[in-house]
């Protein structure tokens, strides 16, 4: 887009790891202390976190569920505030991952979850994927969470007796531990249905939904029409709705897991 940092940019990065008060603390910050220009905020929560955090500052969003429904606009095409950018159908296809699940393990019994009780996305994807489980004969194993810490203690007390597949829905704190649950459930001998793409290719099973990388990419488009002058509420929301089925054929190897012919056909992306 022609932008180089350090040349006329700077990017002010803060990790939150998930955690949504600090999220406001630090848009608070980057807007009055600061005076950036712009945010960049990834996931649904995180972007209602520093809108109600913030006063002026434009607000452009990577989000996975539906930015009118959970409040960040007022339309898709036009946003009507200071806050536009992408969105992923990524929480609606919470089903159709369970369903893929199944194909790939047809004798899976139970599958464990984290989320965070507060959380609007995450309640929504819950909802989704409880509806789901019982459709495709999958007992869903529920384990709230409401901070990184708790994560790790449940994942210590995490067991192989406890289920078959960690699940991942949509949950910016438990997705931003992504690679430690990871870590976990592999020496437990886990599967794990992933959230998106990323994380397949770090050593999920599989995943169904889209690359945080490319959105991000994408989101540059936001940022300098928005940098250049533009009003974001004249900026549609664009939306990415072509998800793509990744499936690690390393896990799948380790695991014991035969991917059925049929499945095989169409999967968009094997990693070896």
């Amino acid at each position: 887009m022609g932008l180089e940092e350090g040349s006329g940019l700077a990017l002010l990065v803060r990790d939150a790891k998930g955690d949504l008060a600090a999220v406001g603390v630090a848009a608070r910050a980057l807007e009055r202390e600061e005076g950036v220009d712009l945010i960049v905020a990834l996931a649904s929560s995180v972007a209602l976190a520093a809108k109600r955090s913030t006063e002026h500052v434009p607000i452009v969003f990577v989000t996975g569920s539906d930015p009118v429904a959970v409040g960040l606009v007022d339309a898709i095409t036009r946003p009507g505030g200071r806050v536009t950018g992408l969105h992923s159908i990524t929480t609606d296809l919470t089903a159709k991952r369970l369903g893929f699940l199944r194909e790939l393990m047809p004798t899976v019994q139970r599958a464990v979850t984290f989320y965070t009780p507060s959380n609007a996305a995450a309640q929504l994807a819950m909802k989704l994927a409880r509806d789901a489980a019982q459709h495709v004969g999958i007992e869903l194993v529920e384990r709230t969470v409401t901070s990184p810490e708790e994560i790790q203690e449940r994942l210590r007390a995490l067991s192989a007796s406890d289920a078959e597949v960690f699940f991942f829905g949509s949950d910016a704190m438990v997705n931003s531990q992504g690679n430690l649950i990871l870590r976990r459930t592999n020496a437990l001998r886990m599967a794990v249905v992933a959230y998106g793409l990323d994380l397949v290719r770090d050593g999920a099973l599989m995943g169904y939904g889209f690359s945080y990388r490319d959105l991000g990419r994408r989101s540059a488009f936001y940022v300098s029409r928005i940098l250049a002058g533009a009003n974001p509420k004249d900026l549609p929301v664009e939306a990415f709705n072509v998800p793509a089925l990744a499936i690690n054929l390393k896990a799948a190897k380790a695991l014991g897991t035969e991917i059925s012919p049929l499945l095989l056909t169409r999967v968009d992306e094997l990693i070896e």
